[in-house]
């Protein structure tokens, strides 16, 4: 009885052999395959498919040419093997929990005469594990210089590592690749930084591109610490200081850690008596001329020290009505005064000009007279001239 399944198998390819060898000038038949990817641990199917088969035998190999499946018979013990579909012209296998040791080419293969044969080859893929960054510290001041490196375990291809800060691709990662046993790989990315307040709890993202894998990454926050920024600003009131009212001054101060406390200092000189201060807030009621000067609000903390100055001035009650209006009336007095100037040449010049002729028109009158001998002869030239005049009358109807 153990002789049976060898001889059935013997009697299949003998029936095989025979109907290939009466094909006549029929269309030949042709076995088709392709290539699979698969990620570790999932299923891998392989087809071997035949054009115009006249039911020939078609059996599926593994690389270490056993028999996988002999048409729908499974010889091969490993049970990760099974069957999808068989029929004259397909013989589909499935291969679950796929290894690195699945890995290889493996045969179809179709008993005509002559027999034929084609391969397809297994590759499998295998995401990295262990997805780590590594920080010197903790804990920045701002102005130093981070070093981060993300290391990717275990891959197959290898990885390409990208640096992010937030949403903002980092450039200049420096990238090692170690081949490993088993055809994988580990890769090394390092990539320096010199951070600033802003970076401060932003995350610093490795992220992998992988074939096996998407959207891969892990995240490094750098706790940065920054000396304080002052800001001092007016609460009121909202317009002018003038003699009499009141001032309050906000100090708003950012850093980290934290001031545990803010000092009031006027520049050059003491704090008038009359000022109040509670801690960010600067208080000064009845406001007088005295009061005029710098205030400044100092923040430290143990990166550094800080300040901003507000500049007093203190308008009495007349001015600072009046002050707005001044400028206008300023203004107006400026443009009154160039138009007087202006009209004053102008009537200069317009006075020079008639000034000048006139003497035309009297020379021309006593032309004659000039050369008389006495005034008698000098008489008669000018009436002579009027005579000449005279002549040329004209006598309109």
């Amino acid at each position: 009885m153990a002789s049976q399944p060898g001889a059935a198998l013997r009697l299949l390819l003998l029936i095989s052999g025979l109907r290939a060898g009466l094909l006549q000038q029929g269309e030949r038949q042709n076995l088709e395959t392709e290539n699979v990817t698969v990620v570790e641990g999932e299923v891998a199917t392989i087809s071997c498919r035949v054009k115009n088969n006249d039911d020939s035998v078609i059996q599926l190999l593994n690389p270490n040419r056993q028999t996988i499946y002999f048409r729908d018979f499974r010889p091969l013990k490993d049970s990760r093997f099974q069957l999808v579909n068989f029929s004259s012209s397909e013989l589909r296998v499935s291969l679950t929990n796929v290894s690195i040791h699945d890995e290889g080419r493996y045969f179809c293969q179709l008993y005509t005469d002559p027999p034929q044969e084609a391969y397809t080859t297994i590759t499998v893929l295998i995401p990295p594990n262990n997805l780590v960054i590594d920080v010197q510290k903790d804990t920045y001041v701002e102005g130093e210089e981070v070093e981060m490196n993300c290391t990717a375990m275990a891959s197959k291809p290898a990885a390409v590592i990208r640096w992010y800060k937030g949403n903002q691709e980092l450039e200049g990662g420096k990238t090692e690749v170690e081949a490993m046993d088993n055809k994988m790989f580990r890769v090394r990315s390092q990539i320096s930084v010199t951070v600033l307040r802003e970076d401060d709890e932003v995350p610093f993202v490795c992220l992998v591109d992988h074939p096996a894998v998407k959207d891969l990454e892990t995240r490094q926050y750098i706790d940065v610490q920054y000396k304080p920024a002052v800001m001092v600003s007016v609460i009121y009131p909202p317009g002018l200081t003038r003699e009499g009212e009141s001032l309050e001054l906000f100090c708003k101060v950012a850093g980290k850690p934290r001031p545990s406390k803010v000092t009031w200092v006027k520049v050059d000189d003491d704090l008038p008596d009359h000022v109040i201060v509670e801690n960010d807030k600067l208080y000064i009621h009845s406001l007088n001329k005295t009061d005029n000067g710098t205030y400044r609000c100092e923040a430290s903390n143990n990166v550094g020290s800080s300040s901003g100055d507000y500049t007093l001035y203190v308008y009495d009650t007349r001015a600072a009505e009046e002050g707005p209006l001044g400028v206008d009336h300023a203004v107006i007095g400026g443009v009154v005064a160039v138009v007087v100037f202006a009209m004053l040449c102008l009537l200069i010049i317009l006075g020079r000009y008639f000034a000048r002729h006139k003497g035309t028109y009297f020379t021309h009158e006593a032309k004659g007279a000039d050369d008389a001998a006495d005034a008698d002869t000098a008489i008669i030239n000018a009436e002579g001239g009027q005579n000449s005049c005279e002549e040329k009358k004209e006598y309109f109807i």
